[in-house]
């Protein structure tokens, strides 16, 4: 089967190229479109990821009430309205109710959502409902401050904005407090 994807976005990019009036077969492109067919399927290979099979049941009792947070987690997208790179952090935080989630399963919840075509606001809201899920948490908080290419390489041209995007869910919805705790820890530098 990826064979096959791989095929037919190989040929789908070569007539991208000599549609932008590239010669596919001069030798700085002569590979390119099978590059470029690996790029996008790597890029987007959270489609075929199974959130079931990479929680893989890391899912452990507790007594721990106390907040846990996991910040400044590395994450690369694809806007899907320009197919533009957008890349930045993510930081999750959770209230235990009787259940942790193994520290890199929430590391890589965020990599099957952002290895899709994404708008930011939709990825921070798909994480924390994510986590919330699997936890039963008395409450969920994502943040992601991305920079976006889109914004960056055309259009406005803007280099140094960055967008930040939060969802707050249970206790970091409804306690202020609870909020403010995670926003100032994960803007506090160690």
């Amino acid at each position: 089967m990826e064979d096959k994807k791989n095929k037919k976005l190989k040929e789908l990019f070569e007539k991208v190229l000599i549609n932008l009036g590239e010669d596919t077969k001069r030798e700085g492109l002569l590979r390119t479109p099978e590059r470029i067919a690996k790029a996008y399927l790597y890029l987007t290979k959270g489609y075929s990821e199974d959130i079931d099979k990479i929680i893989n049941g890391a899912v452990f009792s507790t007594d721990n009430d106390d907040m846990v947070i996991v910040k400044n987690i590395e994450l690369y997208s694809l806007c899907e309205h320009h197919l533009l790179p957008f890349f930045g952090k993510c930081h999750v935080a959770y209230i235990p109710n009787g259940k942790v989630l193994g520290l890199s399963k929430i590391a890589r919840i965020v990599d099957v959502y952002s290895r899709r075509l994404q708008i930011q606001e939709n990825l921070v809201r798909q994480i924390a409902e994510t986590v919330m899920k699997y936890t039963s948490a008395e409450g969920v908080g994502v943040v992601i401050e991305a920079q976006h290419l889109c914004m960056m390489m055309r259009g406005v041209e803007k280099q140094n904005s960055v967008m930040t995007t939060s969802c707050m869910l249970g206790s970091f919805r409804d306690d202020g407090s609870t909020r403010m705790e995670f926003l100032s820890l994960i803007n506090k530098q160690i």
